[in-house]
């Protein structure tokens, strides 16, 4: 039953992910860790491997679809991305060492529940705010160190603080920040792997649950592109507020759990 609700929630993370540019990962992190299924940081480490399933597969599935993949600017965030993965996980090893797995929780949920917040009242009032199109590569590059650092750390992929900076910093509508979004996901969840692979840092989890979970990403990846394409940019936005909604909650929720899990 267990490892059927993690497929579940994987291939229905992984689905609004692909068409909101989430990646899937800040909907699984937090999900999971409620759920108490495994040790927090084998929830990161599975997290990070269904994401890069669900944004490989998104991003083959997305090709020819009419929405630009701005490869001049997204590069360098991308690169970026993965160099601030790696520092990112070099982050959460230091922080884990030092702490329990209540207390590595409680870090990582008012973490996201902290950017998740920000992110939302900035979508809610971004028409407010002035919007740029940044083009300098080193500009673009320490932007994209910045993402990778928190996606990593957080075991999320990106998630909302990406598509909200490619709103602010390069003019993206909706469908495109989503899009540049899973492209940089990617990257960071590549560097990530990479580092807990060659540093022996690889956290203990049953084969079956990576497996089932990656099939979720690859699942969530084909429908989400298929719903995508009948959506508009307005309804694609709906889809981010009420998915940030939700991610609040559940942070909410794991805050109060893991905090009184550590002070007990």
């Amino acid at each position: 039953m267990t490892a059927i609700l993690m497929f579940l929630v994987c291939l229905i993370a992984s689905c609004v992910g692909a068409i909101a540019g989430y990646g899937g990962g800040v909907i699984i992190k937090p999900v999971l860790d409620a759920m108490h299924i495994l040790p927090v940081s084998s929830i990161s480490f599975l997290s990070c491997c269904t994401v890069l399933s669900m944004s490989v597969v998104s991003l083959l599935r997305s090709r020819g679809n009419g929405v630009p993949l701005r490869v001049r600017t997204t590069g360098p965030l991308a690169v970026g991305a993965a160099l601030g993965g790696v520092l990112g996980k070099w982050l959460f090893d230091l922080v884990k060492s030092g702490s329990d797995e209540a207390m590595l929780g409680m870090t990582q949920a008012i973490l996201l529940l902290l950017t998740t917040v920000f992110v939302f009242v900035y979508t809610l009032k971004k028409d407010r705010f002035p919007s740029y199109r940044l083009e300098n590569w080193a500009v673009c590059l320490f932007v994209g160190v910045a993402l990778g650092v928190v996606s990593s750390f957080l075991g999320i992929g990106g998630g909302p603080l990406n598509v909200a900076l490619l709103f602010f910093f390069f003019s993206m509508d909706a469908k495109e920040a989503a899009k540049n979004s899973i492209f940089i996901i990617m990257f960071s969840q590549i560097a990530s792997l990479i580092s807990a692979l060659s540093m022996g840092r690889v956290p203990e989890f049953l084969w079956y649950q990576l497996v089932l979970m990656a099939a979720g990403g690859v699942g969530g990846a084909l429908l989400g592109n298929r719903f995508a394409k009948k959506m508009d940019n307005k309804a694609v936005e709906k889809l981010l507020m009420g998915l940030m909604l939700v991610i609040i909650a559940i942070n909410i929720y794991n805050v109060a759990v893991y905090g009184f899990a550590a002070l007990g």
